[in-house]
C-alpha cells in the first residue's frame, strides 16, 4: 500500500501544506472533508434508490392488474415505464457502489499510502460520477464535485500530481475503470436483490 504516514505528527508535511500553501487545510482534514463529501451523496442516493424501489413495485402491481383484466394495451404501457425506472436505478445504485468504494479507499489513504498516486484515479471517478448524476440529482453532482475540486487541490498541494492527469478527469486509469467495473457488479447484484424478475415482460411483448 505504500509508505505508513501519520498525518498528525509528520512535522515536515504538515509545514508544506499550512506554510507553502498559505495556511491552507492539512492533509487528513481534507481527506475528511472529502470523506464526508461522498458519505452525503451515498446517503442521497440511497434515498432516490429506495423511491424507485417503491416506484417499480407500484408499476409492477398496476401491470400485473391490466394484465389480469385483459387490459394489455395499458400492461404495455405500465411495462415500458416500469424497464425506465429500472434504467434509472440501476445508475443511481452503481454510483452508489462507486462512491462507497471511493470513500472507503480515502478511509485507508488517510492512514496509509502514497496520497497522490491514491488519489487521482478516485478523482476521476467522482468526477465521472458527477457529469452522469448531473441532470438526475443536482445536489448530489455538486457535493462530488466539490469533493473532486477539494482531492485535485490535495493532488498538487503534496507536489505528487503525474503529467497523466491532466484537467479532464476521464475514467481512463486502470483503476479507476476497476473501481467503476466493480461497482457495476455490485449494483448489478444488487438490482437482483431489491428489484424481482419481470416473468410478465415476454406476454406483454407478445401480445397483439
Amino acid at each position: 500500500m505504500g509508505q505508513i504516514r501519520d498525518w498528525d505528527k509528520r512535522e515536515s508535511l504538515t509545514s508544506k501544506i499550512s506554510g507553502v500553501f498559505g495556511g491552507g487545510q492539512p492533509i487528513k482534514v481534507k481527506l475528511e472533508n472529502s470523506i464526508y463529501k461522498l458519505n452525503n451523496v451515498k446517503s442521497r442516493l440511497s434515498q432516490f434508490a429506495e423511491r424507485l424501489e417503491q416506484k417499480d413495485k407500484d408499476l409492477l402491481e398496476k401491470c400485473m392488474a391490466a394484465m389480469a383484466s385483459g387490459d394489455q394495451s395499458k400492461a404495455k404501457i405500465y411495462a415500458a415505464e416500469c424497464a425506465e425506472v429500472r434504467r434509472m436505478a440501476r445508475l443511481i445504485i452503481s454510483g452508489q457502489a462507486a462512491v462507497e468504494q471511493a470513500a472507503l479507499r480515502l478511509e485507508t489513504i488517510k492512514e496509509f499510502g502514497d496520497v497522490a498516486k491514491s488519489v487521482e484515479p478516485l478523482v476521476k471517478v467522482i468526477r465521472s460520477l458527477g457529469g452522469k448524476l448531473k441532470g438526475i440529482i443536482p445536489e448530489a453532482s455538486y457535493e462530488l464535485e466539490e469533493a473532486g475540486k477539494s482531492l485535485n487541490e490535495l493532488i498538487f498541494e503534496t507536489g505528487e500530481i503525474s503529467s497523466s492527469t491532466g484537467l479532464s478527469f476521464q475514467p481512463s486509469s486502470p483503476e479507476a475503470e476497476k473501481i467503476l467495473e466493480a461497482a457495476s457488479a455490485i449494483a448489478e447484484q444488487r438490482m437482483k436483490e431489491k428489484f424481482p424478475s419481470l416473468p410478465w415482460t415476454e406476454r406483454v411483448d407478445e401480445a397483439p
